[in-house]
């Protein structure tokens, strides 16, 4: 996108262009770019810098309306896209759920190459088809009982359809409208630990403390990282931040981020702790146990 619209609260809007906005001074852009919408469909928008490589800088978004005249469908956004379909039936063909930590993120450019292969459509109704839960038993010690499953004496109780799948997949669900932040499944994180999905998975927007130091599944996108790459701030809220400085360098190999501009407009979902700060000013996400597998960071591809 070459513009954009900048709202704050009650001012008068302002649209942008990105040579314009690229010209504001550091603490301006800082202030305005958590405000940024598609000016055709006024989905929520990212501004990216211009990198040392010579990528020029630009508008983004994640949330363009289909019919939107800025919306330039990537091969990452058909990968999201078939990802939420994926997931959304899973939700219907499982009773429960287990998320793959140890499933580690496909390769980018693999990825690309199966999707320029592979026409959408055909896929996605080979997604509908495919039943991708597993009926491997879990052990469960939380205070709910699962279900219960009643039979004649001559006939075999089923075990229970138990899904599984990686962070990168649930994240580009929810970043395209699945079912699952919603959903009445049972979720488990661990053999011991299980949510509702609609109690575990949590937008940054209405991220809230919890008691006892809770973990749940935040997710959202990145508006920016300061400049030291030591806190990643959500986009769509003002008083959230993640510190991944205890991290930072294991982050930047696992996901390939070479600077702040590839961090800007990013998904991202992170199994951790909400807690305020000390002045209670600012709401901090903590990873759990500061383990890089309990996140999942997806690159936005350039417009």
């Amino acid at each position: 996108m070459l513009d954009a619209i900048c709202r704050i609260d009650d001012l008068p809007q302002i649209t942008y262009s990105v040579f314009k906005f690229q010209t504001l001074d550091e603490a301006e852009i800082e202030r305005l770019r958590q405000h940024l919408y598609c000016p055709v469909c006024d989905g929520k928008a990212y501004f990216r810098k211009a990198s040392s490589d010579g990528k020029v800088a630009c508008f983004g978004s994640r949330y363009h309306q289909l019919d939107c005249r800025e919306f330039k469908p990537s091969l990452s956004r058909q990968r999201e896209e078939l990802d939420a379909v994926e997931v959304n039936q899973l939700i219907v063909d499982s009773e429960a759920l287990i998320i793959d930590f140890a499933k580690a993120p496909r390769q980018r450019s693999a990825a690309n190459k199966r999707y320029k292969t592979t026409d959408t459509k055909d896929k996605i109704e080979e997604c509908q088809s495919d039943t991708p839960a597993s009926s491997k038993p879990i052990k469960t010690e939380v205070n709910e009982t699962p279900p219960t499953y009643k039979a004649s004496e001559d006939t075999p109780i089923p075990a229970p359809k138990i899904g599984s799948e990686g962070l990168e997949k649930l994240l580009h669900s929810l970043l395209r409208g699945s079912d699952l932040a919603t959903s009445d499944l049972w979720v488990y994180t661990d053999e011991k630990y299980r949510w509702r999905a609609k109690n575990l998975f949590v937008n940054f927007s209405e991220a809230e403390p919890t008691d006892n130091g809770a973990p749940r599944m935040y997710w959202g996108t990145i508006s920016h990282s300061d400049k030291a790459l030591l806190w990643l701030n959500p986009a769509d809220c003002k008083d959230v931040g993640i510190p991944i400085d205890g991290f930072k360098t294991e982050l930047q190999q696992r996901f390939g981020v070479n600077s702040r501009r590839d961090l800007e407009g990013a998904g991202i979902i992170i199994f951790g702790k909400c807690f305020w700060n000390k002045e209670k000013t600012r709401k901090i996400i903590q990873l759990w146990n500061r383990d890089i597998s309990r996140m999942h960071i997806s690159i936005a591809e350039e417009e």
